[in-house]
């Protein structure tokens, strides 16, 4: 794999091999039988799958989107072309354990790999994505029986996977959920209740469709405290993994959506008939807590999602700007002179200055959160185990929602740079566009990630998980300082730290006592702390091209150089931008409480 319209191969090996230390992996028991070669092999193999059967339908499954006839959904043939070539070659269980059909992976170069497809074809890369999450929920929770009847089936790809959430009254308020769950004395439930807007909910992709539904068993509590979980199969499955006949779970619509549109988005009855059942995961009343481990792997997806449709457009627009010739230097005075391609505009160079430190922090920082799932499920201590959960339950908001916001505005600047033509279908930046704004809204929004996040996050087990991010940040700062170049940088982000610590010190002990008034700005506080975070990724990218830097040349050089450049980028332009966020937090701003509805 050279260069290539998914991402720079350079960034990836760096990002894996200088920053992260994928290799360093291979030292413990469970990736003993990889190395270097065996990563680059997995890497090679996936973008040659994404490239040769993904990126060709991209604009056909957005102008052909999923069609409701006769009664079932008819998708374009080329998605189950690709993602029979992915599941074919064991994509779906590439984490899982050889003896289940895995590679045993690590879950940093399977993400990775999985960026490869998102870039190519999110709308059908979803699919997999889903049934990966679905099947790691039921290899947790689920019992030996259910794993033997239902994980086969999805990590070989014969069956795919969702999560039913959401239901019409209730959106993304999920103690409001109706379906309920009734028990018919074998074990089993009845299920009944609607679910929408769910992702991959009805197709003919594969064999079976497992849904992951959430409901209320008779005599619950009320509230997300009376949720549970259960399996739900599009048709049902034997003990021994054999297709039957089909369960009372129906198709009552599709949704039509401004982007995304390969993906089907379907409205799904369960138990019309009263014959709709249903396998309880885990145990009662507990289904938030099991559901959450598949959404959070989902926002990870997310936001790796974002970066990669932000590298997509970043990469288009960088194409068009070096071969695209138009006007003349402002001191120009000859009109007569050649035209010069739109990069030697410095307007236009600071719109892709800013599409490379969005999109090059943003991977910085999904592939740093992957990381933390491999040290939280292989780190040699229980110590740095913890530590990495810790870690990951802290940053997850910033996962899914700083590359849903920024990245976005990343596919806006290359909207910008093609100018009139950008906004045409002549040009795809415009679908790169309207496909990523669906990442700040699904697998919750960006305000309920701001509320996870200052509402909970920053103050849970008193404060240890932010405690520890401190102590990273605080190391990275100290190396900084010792490189002359890169001083001025440190100082900043330890600056940026300390308002972070400044404003929790003043919202903390509202949340106690004022919840409502203390979170109503919350969104503020999650763009000013991701910023912070990103601060910090790009500083530690920064480290690692400084040191490199004296041994490079070429287009090695230019690589180093260009990432020093869009760290001191970012720490001049966008940085700053968080101290009168933080300014504003501190006073309090209630204007938003104090707006009546009636004066809008």
């Amino acid at each position: 794999m050279t260069d290539s319209l998914l991402i720079h191969r350079r960034e990836l090996d760096f990002q894996l091999f200088e920053l992260l230390d994928a290799e360093g992996l291979t030292r413990r028991a469970r990736y003993a039988e990889h190395s270097r070669e065996t990563f680059t092999a997995a890497i090679d193999s996936a973008h040659a799958i994404a490239t040769e059967h993904f990126v060709p339908h991209n604009r056909k499954s957005d102008e052909h989107e999923p069609r409701f006839e006769d009664g079932r959904v008819v998708i374009i043939p080329e998605v189950k072309a690709a993602l029979d070539a992915q599941t074919g070659a064991g994509w779906i269980a590439a984490t899982h354990d050889e003896a289940l059909g895995g590679m045993q992976l690590p879950v940093l170069v399977a993400q990775a790999c999985g960026s490869l497809f998102k870039g190519a074809n999110v709308a059908t890369s979803s699919y997999a994505m889903l049934t990966t999450a679905n099947a790691n929920v039921i290899r947790r929770f689920g019992s030996e029986a259910q794993q033997r009847r239902y994980l086969p089936g999805l990590l070989a790809g014969r069956f795919f996977g969702t999560m039913a959430l959401t239901e019409p009254q209730a959106g993304s308020s999920l103690s409001d959920l109706k379906t309920s769950a009734t028990p018919r004395g074998d074990g089993t439930y009845s299920i009944r209740g609607q679910k929408i807007f769910i992702s991959g909910g009805d197709h003919e992709l594969s064999e079976n469709i497992v849904h992951l539904v959430l409901a209320r068993i008779e005599g619950a509590p009320p509230g997300v405290k009376g949720i549970s979980l259960f399996i739900v199969p599009k048709h049902r499955v034997d003990d021994a993994g054999r297709v039957g006949e089909r369960n009372d779970v129906t198709l009552a619509g599709l949704i039509h959506k401004m982007g995304w549109r390969g993906t089907t988005s379907t409205v799904l009855s369960f138990g019309d008939r009263g014959d709709c059942v249903g396998e309880l995961v885990g145990e009662p009343h507990q289904g938030l807590a099991c559901m959450f481990h598949m959404m959070n792997e989902a926002r990870i997806g997310v936001g790796l999602g974002a970066v990669m449709l932000g590298w997509r457009g970043y990469l288009a627009s960088l194409d068009y700007a070096r071969n695209r010739p138009q006007g003349r230097l402002p001191g120009s005075k000859d009109p007569t002179e050649p035209q010069l391609p739109l990069i030697r505009h410095a307007d236009i160079r600071r719109m892709l200055l800013a599409q490379k430190a969005y999109v090059e922090g943003g991977y910085g920082l999904c592939l740093y959160a992957a990381r933390l799932v491999d040290e939280q499920k292989t780190a040699e201590d229980e110590a740095a185990r913890r530590e990495a959960g810790l870690l990951l339950d802290l940053l997850t908001p910033v996962v899914k929602s700083w590359p849903s916001q920024w990245c976005l505005e990343a596919n806006s600047l290359a909207i910008q740079i093609h100018g009139g033509y950008g906004y045409t279908r002549d040009y795809p930046v415009e679908q790169f566009y309207r496909d990523n704004r669906l990442n700040p809204i699904h697998e919750g929004t960006h305000g309920i990630q701001a509320l996870d996040l200052l509402g909970r996050k920053v103050v849970m087990q008193q404060g240890a998980a932010l405690a520890a991010l401190a102590q990273r940040v605080q190391q990275t700062v100290a190396q900084a300082l010792g490189v002359p170049e890169l001083r001025a940088e440190a100082q900043a982000l330890e600056a940026a730290l300390g308002e972070v610590r400044q404003t929790l010190a003043v919202i903390g002990p509202l949340l106690r006592e004022d919840g409502e008034r203390a979170l109503a700005n919350a969104s503020v506080f999650l763009e000013a702390f991701g910023h912070t975070v990103i601060a910090w990724n790009w500083l530690q990218q920064a480290l690692a091209a400084q040191a490199a830097l004296p041994r490079a040349s070429g287009e090695d050089e230019a690589f180093y150089r260009g990432k020093l450049h869009a760290c001191r980028w970012f720490y001049r332009w966008e940085l700053p931008r968080t101290r009168a966020q933080h300014e504003l937090l501190r006073s309090l701003d209630d204007l938003t409480l104090t707006m009546a509805p009636d004066w809008f």
